[in-house]
């Protein structure tokens, strides 16, 4: 069994946002030719994406191809639209929700929902957390790696977290929003070097932030093999030991004792990254993720698990499903 807890999707057509909110700045799809879409922002290209990013039927033959018996599905990150008027972003959050909804109430045994939220408004991010697995059935949500100006252990998103707990709502959290210009505009340096940026810094908000100890039922897996983290964390302990006047300032726990606390996905293309990844985050801790449809994603969903010749079967199983289905809180049965 494979479940793949990383993977995006989009639905085929949305509303005009521009014109449903008045403003800019909103992604739409241009489908310019059969099979394929632009996704234009503000009349420039963002991104050309294939017919498997919108088309369930696709995916599933794409998936049935690979070995993948499951795919966690949640939007493509550029739609958060957390810069955008709460109530919008909400709207918006509803139609990609539904949307995905649909798409796993028709395939149940294929795909599961992560949903999206309103970040910028708690409140608002509550109450669709709620109708995200009251209603539509979804074991978890998807965040961005920060949230406008806030990073991951803002007090404004306590009661989000709080929620989750109370709802047994696991999070994956995805980097987003890079910086994109200056230095950092060659070489695609965003997505090759900002993202796992991003990824760091949002594990290193919730250690030092305290979050794992203010919600310690809280279920987290970030993207990308936790980004520079699992590399970088003796540095961060160091640090954190050396200037506690600048690291310990909001919780004093060394930042190296939370790990097994979390969750990271597998997506790191290198035979000597994974083997540090799971001996540092933890075998338990690890899980399949490819980033679907994507080119930076992993082409050949677990190929890299099947081919370390050091795993064993047990461990691989872990990797490739069970681990996903402990952080989903999700039994082997119901994919069976």
């Amino acid at each position: 069994m494979k479940i793949d807890i990383h993977s995006h999707i989009l639905p085929k057509e949305w509303p005009d946002l521009k014109k449903r909110y008045g403003y800019g700045g909103w992604v739409q799809l241009d489908h310019h030719c059969k099979g394929q879409a632009k996704m234009m922002k503000d009349g420039k290209v963002f991104r050309v994406i294939q017919e498997n990013c919108w088309d369930p039927e696709v995916r599933i033959k794409e998936m049935d191809l690979s070995g993948v018996t499951v795919q966690v599905l949640s939007t493509v990150p550029v739609m958060f639209s957390y810069w955008a008027k709460p109530q919008d972003t909400l709207d918006l959050a509803q139609i990609l929700n539904n949307d995905l909804a649909a798409t796993v109430k028709k395939y149940p045994k294929r795909f599961i929902g992560l949903g999206t939220l309103p970040l910028q408004a708690p409140d608002l991010a509550v109450k669709e957390m709620h109708r995200c697995v009251n209603e539509l059935g979804f074991p978890g949500v998807q965040i961005g790696s920060h949230v406008n100006e806030w990073d991951l252990n803002a007090p404004e998103l306590y009661d989000i977290y709080a929620a989750a707990e109370q709802l047994n709502c696991c999070l994956f959290v995805h980097p987003w929003d890079m910086q994109i210009d200056g230095r950092m505009s060659k070489y695609w340096f965003p997505w090759l070097i900002g993202m796992p940026a991003e990824t760091t810094i949002a594990i290193c908000s919730m250690i030092m932030g305290g979050i794992f100890e203010k919600f310690p039922k809280l279920k987290v897996c970030f993207a990308h093999g936790g980004g520079a983290f699992p590399y970088t964390v003796g540095r961060i302990s160091h640090g954190f030991n050396m200037r506690p006047d600048l690291c310990a300032v909001d919780n004093k726990v060394d930042p190296r004792k939370y790990l097994g606390s979390f969750y990271t996905d597998s997506l790191v293309h290198d035979c000597h990254a994974l083997r540090l990844l799971t001996s540092v985050i933890g075998e338990d801790k690890v899980i399949l993720g490819t980033d679907y449809p994507f080119p930076l994603g992993e082409l050949e969903p677990g190929k890299l698990i099947d081919s370390m010749e050091d795993f064993d079967n047990k461990l691989k199983d872990k990797l490739k499903a069970g681990n996903a289905l402990e952080f989903l809180g999700l039994s082997r049965k119901q994919f069976e």
